[in-house]
């Protein structure tokens, strides 16, 4: 059955392509318990629903049971699967590119978006005029993600940074180098610097100039502005449907995780 060939019902279904590079990566199945089910039917119904923008409850009746769905997704959220899964794909498409796999620099930034109307963490973002949350990311410069923290849209960019950073910066131990915009200046390059007493990482700011007009690439800040134009593909990430923050975590790393396997898979067919 494993060696089947899947005819796709929709266009966000996992292709036989990324189903090989992606199925070896899984756990074993439990030998013991309840039957197991289709896990390569359950994640390309968790695709459909994050590029589809639909709740869980109006998933096609092609995955199965929307509960059992949702009781997958929630579990690899809770054991660190879909986080594991990301990074090594993370790695093989650096590889593919040419690069060593772990990062040697990174870009930063932050994107209030509005949440629905479910409760969990929310706040006001008076600058962008946004009632929501904000998800702080830290990219490489092929604009994959290295981290992600969602918090209250109210809070201070260089505060998110500081979550963010002390949660990931101990995952790459090459990173030398994180490039941001003007909101991060001030303290936090001081305290960015201490992380590392022994070792060297620093903080670069790369401002606007004084006298720019309108709409101008600014150099390594465009990288990171595109993968939040990747997250904007999947209508689910538009706005923030999630009540825990974890969950709205893991849609960010899904949504590069079926943009990486494309990736792989188009590397292979070549």
């Amino acid at each position: 059955m494993a060696g089947m060939c899947v005819i796709a019902q929709y266009p966000t279904d996992m292709t036989d392509a990324e189903w090989q590079i992606l199925r070896p990566l899984l756990p074993a199945r439990a030998k013991t318990g309840r039957p197991p089910s289709d896990r390569r039917r359950i994640i390309n119904g968790i695709r459909y629903l994050q590029r589809a923008g639909c709740a869980w409850r109006l998933l096609p009746h092609e995955y199965g049971p929307w509960s059992t769905v949702y009781d997958l997704y929630r579990r690899w959220i809770k054991n660190g699967l879909w986080l594991r899964l990301h990074d090594v794909l993370r790695g093989r498409v650096r590889v593919a590119a040419g690069r060593q796999p772990g990062p040697t620099a990174a870009v930063l930034d932050s994107q209030s978006i509005k949440i629905g109307d479910q409760g969990g963490v929310r706040g006001y973002d008076a600058g962008k005029k946004v009632t929501g949350r904000k998800r702080h990311i830290l990219v490489d410069v092929l604009g994959l993600l290295l981290g992600v923290y969602v918090g209250a849209a109210d809070q201070q960019d260089r505060d998110g940074a500081k979550t963010l950073l002390q949660r990931c910066v101990g995952w790459y131990g090459k990173l030398a180098k994180i490039w941001a915009d003007g909101g991060y200046a001030g303290t936090l390059v001081t305290w960015v610097k201490a992380l590392r007493p022994r070792g060297r990482l620093h903080l670069d700011i790369v401002r606007r100039s004084d006298d720019q007009v309108g709409f101008k690439v600014l150099p390594r800040r465009w990288v990171v502005e595109r993968t939040f134009g990747w997250f904007m593909k999947q209508r689910r990430l538009v706005r923030d449907y999630e009540t825990k923050t974890g969950h709205a975590e893991a849609m960010l790393y899904l949504a590069m995780t079926t943009l990486m396997l494309r990736r792989l898979a188009r590397k292979r067919a070549k």
